[in-house]
């Protein structure tokens, strides 16, 4: 994938309308701190494009971003931020929720996961709320440069067992430092989601 142009577009809060983009898009959930923004920045070969941060929980809206002026990448928001209210929380489920159910252009949910970890129950719970939506999540393993390579196989065996996902759904090892994963995340947008 050439990226010609890539800007973030529109944002949504919790009391936003949510937008009929008339294009593809394709969603990134995950974890607070599992390194979303960074893949965004990496797919897109931009350094600040979105915004990361040493400190958990902060995309607390949906962000969409146009690219090539052709399709959007939608950012949703970190989840499992325990140290946001539970108020807050539930509004960002709800948003969440919310882009699933109506969204009339989407594609594809990715779904993020730190290799070096088990799923835990939010990462579950988000894995199976996005199958009940009618998408099957095609997960990413993020922070693959933190573990060894004899350790790779052994850690994506875990997610697929934990999660209980289905033979052959999709799993991407990906790498913010070494791009590792950039090239076969961007092949599968293209065939599966942009018909290129």
């Amino acid at each position: 994938m050439q990226i010609k142009s890539a800007a973030l577009d529109i944002v949504c809060g919790v009391t936003s309308k949510l937008p009929d983009t008339g294009q593809a898009e394709i969603a990134f959930a995950g974890k607070s701190n599992v390194g979303k923004s960074s893949l965004i920045n990496g797919l897109m070969n931009r350094k600040s494009l979105a915004r990361t941060s040493s400190q958990p929980g902060k995309t607390q809206t949906i962000n969409f971003y146009h690219i090539n002026e052709e399709f959007y990448l939608v950012d949703l928001p970190g989840y499992g931020y325990t140290t946001a209210s539970v108020n807050v929380r539930q509004s960002w489920g709800r948003m969440i929720e919310r882009y699933l159910k109506t969204a009339t252009n989407l594609k594809a949910v990715f779904l993020l996961l730190d290799i070096r970890h088990a799923p835990n129950a939010n990462d579950k719970q988000m894995y199976d709320w996005v199958l009940d939506n009618g998408y099957t999540p095609i997960v990413i393993a993020t922070k693959l440069d933190k573990i060894k390579r004899s350790q790779v196989q052994k850690q994506l065996k875990l997610l697929r067992d934990t999660l209980g996902m289905e033979k052959g759904a999709k799993l991407f090892p990906y790498s913010s430092v070494t791009k590792a994963g950039r090239e076969e995340i961007w092949e599968f947008i293209e065939k599966e989601c942009l018909n290129v």
